[in-house]
């Protein structure tokens, strides 16, 4: 582990290619190194230009004297029915392994605290992998988070949006 201080900081256009890194190695952490597609065109798109997502950025080194890219954190909006309020929802945080444990984690969920908080978010969402217990026991433990087992993601992806169109030709 680095002994280096970081800072975070929110992403920029010039960090696509950061962005990109960390999300490869998101993915070989989570064993599905083929899954990630994110070109540098559709971060920059998707991030910067139309943005559907943010991006917080962990760098070692500080403001004036960065170093390497070392964590991050992609969130986006959603709304409650129930609150009638926006929250907040984190689709993924990863720290390299090499930083895990300098508190870069528990900074990443300030920095989303305070984000929340600004746009009057009054729920901080996620998921976490099942078989990810060194996640489940941060999450749990250090920010006093609970699961909640009443529900189960669900996910259609390409293949079963388009499908959809087929729903409609069916009932009638």
């Amino acid at each position: 582990m680095s002994d280096s201080a970081f800072f975070i900081r929110p992403a920029q256009p010039e960090d696509v290619a950061a962005i990109q890194q960390l999300i490869l190695g998101l993915a070989t952490y989570e064993k599905a190194p083929e899954s990630a597609k994110a070109t540098p065109e559709l971060l920059r798109k998707n991030l910067f230009e139309t943005p559907y997502a943010y991006a917080l950025l962990a760098f070692t080194g500080s403001p004036s004297a960065p170093g390497k890219p070392i964590g991050m954190a992609i969130y986006f909006f959603n709304f409650s029915t129930w609150t009638g309020k926006p929250g907040l929802y984190l689709e993924d945080l990863f720290v390299d392994a090499d930083y895990r444990g300098m508190g870069v984690g528990k900074a990443f969920f300030v920095e989303l605290g305070k984000v929340a908080q600004e746009k009057g978010c009054p729920r901080l969402d996620w998921s976490v992998l099942k078989w990810n217990q060194p996640s489940i026991e941060f999450y749990e433990k250090k920010l006093g988070a609970a699961g909640m087992p009443e529900w189960m993601g669900m996910r259609l992806e390409e293949q079963g949006i388009e499908n959809l169109k087929n729903l409609v030709a069916k009932s009638n």
